[in-house]
């Protein structure tokens, strides 16, 4: 399991007083309301740094970190991922998933439970349900929706999920 959660990335710099237009990758970019630090990663190291205030810019989360105060500071962090720890993240739900915790995972069907099927390679998020990438040996790509009827059991610690393959979702 990561260490790590992104979510977001520095798309620019917003003003000259060291803040930034940070493009969300949490569903729930009001998440940044409660941040109170994030991990920066550059290609070299990874910075701590302090959130001092947020709002919000349409699609964007305008953030203002504790001691940078000028453009100049915060500029060359353009492009770089913002993380926070697994203890600083959002409590789940019951059936909620990190999508890190999911990237990865041995996927088997019910139809085969001892047969690995696959590996979820991504999520792809539709809008109506996330829709699950899982590459498998036999059928190549499959598209498995992330809906009761078809996701059975998740078993993060295990990496590993039970699916029922619906009619059809094999004659992509």
């Amino acid at each position: 399991m990561e260490q790590f959660l992104q979510v977001g990335v520095i798309s620019s710099t917003h003003g000259i007083r060291g803040e930034v237009k940070v493009f969300p990758t949490t569903d729930d970019p009001n998440r940044f309301k409660k941040l109170k630090k994030v991990i920066l990663e550059t290609k070299k190291e990874k910075l701590s740094l302090e959130v001092q205030g947020v709002k919000f810019f349409k699609q964007f989360v305008i953030v203002k970190f504790k001691g940078i105060d000028n453009i100049n500071d915060i500029e060359q962090y353009k492009g770089c991922s913002l993380f926070v720890s697994r203890e600083d993240a959002v409590a789940l739900e019951e059936d909620e998933y990190f999508i890190a915790d999911l990237i990865g995972m041995e996927v088997y069907t019910d139809e085969n439970p001892e047969e690995l099927f696959g590996t979820l390679k991504d999520v792809i998020e539709t809008g109506a349900n996330e829709v699950y990438l899982v590459e498998s040996k036999t059928h190549g790509e499959v598209l498995i929706p992330a809906i009761r009827q078809c996701i059975l059991s998740v078993d993060v610690k295990a990496q590993k999920m039970q699916v029922h393959l619906l009619n059809g979702l094999l004659d992509q």
